[in-house]
């Protein structure tokens, strides 16, 4: 009895040795903890039955933390009074969600401790967002670790802000090694989930300097947002998707080729032929192709900078480099 359990210790060892030393992969945890993506799809189901508006923010999540640096889950590095990190920095204030993947990553440490990354786990949470807001459900690719910094000054210039122009949206998913098409589809994502006034609220008095409306927006939309959204508002949430915003749809689409988007960096997809040219096509069709090549890009997304091999850590708390 003791030489086999022996024998099953060296065996585990070998799968773990072998798993640490693979690049990102569907099913990577499935021999050292089988049961990882059923314990997070668990958590999401019961966290969407009673706080469905996390939805957006939580994918939002994944796209902050990825963007900056790679996939490494250093967005959810808590600061200290020495150190601004990402989770301070402007950009991710309005980034809800932190208590969810703490939640999860406790209920994975139970099961199996010290096996899951908080990295992965941002990404299986973006996932069942999706799916549990009726979208697509896709596979995640799996075995990121988690990275060691987390600086605040590190998302300046990797994040595009929402007053981004077409030319600075091309610019930042170039750099990534994402394409034109990643970037349309990615930003349907703002199907799903609210914006404060604050992000928008120029376009509404203030759109060239001159207490003037941003002309590209539908003139016919503006008394609506205006009636929403008051000067100097930093506080009112608005729909993304009015009137399916806790659903994961092609109903972006349409608000956008309608000039009815809330987010000049949403206009600016009208700005070039290519991302016109999807917008416009997604905006009367059923959305079996959208969701298709959201799947891909959010598993090519999933893969920018990854930590693998020895590279990384596997946080024991996500707020907390070991």
């Amino acid at each position: 009895m003791a030489s086999l359990t022996l024998l099953l210790s060296f065996a585990l060892a070998a799968l773990l040795f072998g798993f640490s030393n693979a690049q990102v992969m569907f099913g990577f945890y499935n021999y050292v903890c089988p049961n990882a993506e059923a314990i997070v799809n668990k958590e999401m189901v019961d966290i969407m039955a009673v706080a469905p508006s996390l939805a957006g923010p939580l994918l939002r999540m994944h796209y902050h933390d990825c963007f900056v640096k790679g996939c490494d889950a250093s967005i959810l590095v808590n600061p200290s009074a020495k150190k601004a990190t990402e989770k301070v920095a402007p950009p991710n204030l309005s980034i809800r969600g932190f208590e969810v993947i703490d939640r999860i990553k406790e209920k994975l440490e139970a099961a199996c401790p010290g096996i899951v990354s908080c990295a992965d786990i941002i990404a299986l949470v973006a996932r069942d967002a999706v799916a549990l807001t009726h979208g697509p459900c896709y596979q995640v690719e799996t075995g990121r670790r988690d990275g060691t910094r987390s600086v605040a000054q590190d998302v300046i210039g990797n994040l595009v802000p929402p007053t981004s122009n077409i030319t600075a949206l091309k610019a930042v998913f170039l750099q990534k090694g994402l394409t034109l098409k990643d970037l349309v589809v990615l930003s349907g994502a703002h199907t799903i989930g609210t914006s404060h006034c604050s992000s928008f609220s120029s376009r509404l008095y203030n759109a060239t300097g001159k207490g003037d409306t941003d002309p590209t927006l539908d003139k016919n939309y503006v008394p609506r947002l205006k009636s929403k959204c008051k000067p100097n508002d930093q506080k009112t949430l608005v729909e993304m998707d009015p009137g399916s915003f806790k659903t994961f749809d092609v109903g972006y689409f349409k608000q956008v080729s309608k000039r009815r988007s809330l987010f000049l960096s949403d206009e600016a997809l009208l700005h070039d032929s290519e991302t016109r040219r999807y917008v416009e096509h997604q905006a009367m069709a059923s959305p079996d192709e959208f969701f298709r090549d959201f799947a891909v890009s959010m598993v090519k997304m999933g893969r920018l900078e990854v930590l693998t091999n020895e590279k990384g850590e596997i946080r024991k708390r996500c707020g907390f480099v070991n």
